[in-house]
């Protein structure tokens, strides 16, 4: 394998105006998991070549300057952003293997973490953005990207790779987009005298140095977490809707139906709690509303929670119902007490420590829900089609799901799930049933 690096910068028909600037980490941006997230496109022969695709990140970086800066920290500690356009680290490997080879079945043959750059062992100065392209020996390509979550969340990230594509495929014809909306400070604004009205501690953060949270989960080695995935058809989610009863998103009665499926799989006391953490984008939930192309973080988590005789025994209507009424709470009130609780803190010269889960965690009886079924892969057109393939990294915590939508087939969606190998077996045989 050739492999060759170097950092990409972006282009600009005149300085952008927050070059230099120090840019602070919101509350949205510090309750982000404090890692880089991985993603992994294939695009079969011909794909366009390398020097298009780098001359088309030129051009659509220059919108998105955070993700040409770096993570720097100031005379307090407390990062920043440094929009420096430092650039975007690019890494070109040459593979001895087939397209084929590499992606079998929509999925990695072998270590997908083969695929992105290496995660850099230190986040602070490291380029937030990195790009891996693998050019397969029969001319097809895998796009392995890591980006820092301190930077963007997910919806974020989906507009700029859209960005992107849309500059490789139209080449000198790209025009740019209208800009998008980076006026962190705007999203956050305590008010004057802050009130939180809820304690965010063990819901969002941790006290630095305090490990604890509101619920107290195993870590085991890494061997007893199993990867699976699993596809749903359109006639299965149509089914399932049909069980809700009432109008639901794909995303809801497949979030019912996995929560059921998984907590049976587990054989939990009846009397046992469970609950999801669900995340939700708060720019149009907020007062005032944040624009939809603010590029940054902008998310929380709502926790339905039933008892476990309740879940395994309840419609899909009602659990539904439960999942629907906790997303509701994420309203203006609570996005406001967030942000007044983040001032307070800084206030006082506290530390906040997401309560993001760290790699091994058993979060049994709970789950971490996410959901990628609203990205356009069909806007991941770099000229020659949408992508074949998209692979989500190995999940390394137990109950973690992701949803994506299917390559497959349209309408179809695919489950990324990790689980406990002692019940894997038992999830698989059961998670095609609505009975």
């Amino acid at each position: 394998m050739e492999i060759t690096a170097a950092m990409v910068k972006p282009v600009y028909s005149t300085p952008h105006p927050l070059a230099g600037e120090k840019v602070p980490l919101t509350v949205f941006d510090r309750a982000a998991s404090d890692l880089f997230v991985p993603t992994v496109f294939a695009y079969p022969a011909p794909a366009p070549s390398n020097e298009a695709l780098k001359e088309g990140l030129r051009k659509a970086l220059a919108p998105y300057p955070h993700l040409a800066g770096r993570l720097a920290v100031d005379d307090r500690g407390r990062r920043f952003v440094h929009v420096n356009d430092e650039g975007v680290l690019v890494v070109e490997a040459a593979l001895s293997a087939d397209l084929s080879d590499v992606i079998s079945n929509g999925m990695p043959a072998g270590n997908v973490d083969k695929l992105y750059p290496t995660l850099p062992e230190e986040n602070v100065g490291a380029a937030l953005l990195q790009i891996k392209l693998n050019r397969c020996r029969c001319g097809g390509l895998v796009i392995g990207i890591i980006c820092h979550h301190h930077v963007a969340d997910g919806h974020s990230m989906s507009t700029f790779f859209t960005t992107w594509a849309s500059a490789v495929r139209a080449g000198k014809d790209f025009t740019f987009p209208s800009p998008p909306f980076l006026d962190r400070a705007a999203t956050a604004v305590p008010r004057g005298t802050p009130a939180p009205v809820l304690d965010h501690w063990s819901i969002e953060f941790n006290r630095s140095g305090d490990g604890r949270s509101s619920r107290q989960y195993a870590v085991v080695p890494m061997e007893k977490i199993k990867n699976l995935t699993v596809h749903f058809t359109p006639d299965f989610v149509a089914e399932l809707k049909a069980r809700v009863g009432v109008r639901c998103s794909t995303f809801q009665c497949l979030l019912a139906h996995v929560w059921k499926k998984i907590t049976a799989a587990r054989g939990l006391e009846p009397e046992e709690f469970t609950q999801l953490r669900v995340s939700v984008n708060c720019r149009s939930r907020a007062d005032p509303a944040v624009p939809m192309d603010f590029f940054g973080n902008m998310v929380l988590w709502a926790f339905p929670r039933l008892q476990v005789r309740d879940l395994l025994n309840s419609s899909y209507g009602r659990v539904v119902h439960a999942i629907r009424d906790a997303v509701a709470r994420i309203d203006g009130e609570y996005i406001q007490s967030f942000v007044d609780f983040g001032a307070v803190a800084d206030a006082s010269g506290e530390e906040l420590v997401e309560t993001a889960a760290t790699a091994g965690t058993m979060l049994c009886p709970d789950l971490e829900m996410d959901s990628w079924l609203r990205f356009q892969f069909h806007q991941m057109d770099l000229g020659s089609g949408p992508p074949c393939a998209f692979l989500p990294p190995d999940l390394p915590i137990e109950g973690l799901v992701l949803f994506v939508p299917s390559r497959a087939t349209k309408g179809g969606v695919d489950l990324f799930m990790a689980v406990a190998d002692c019940h894997a077996e038992a999830f698989e045989q059961i998670c095609h049933s609505v009975d």
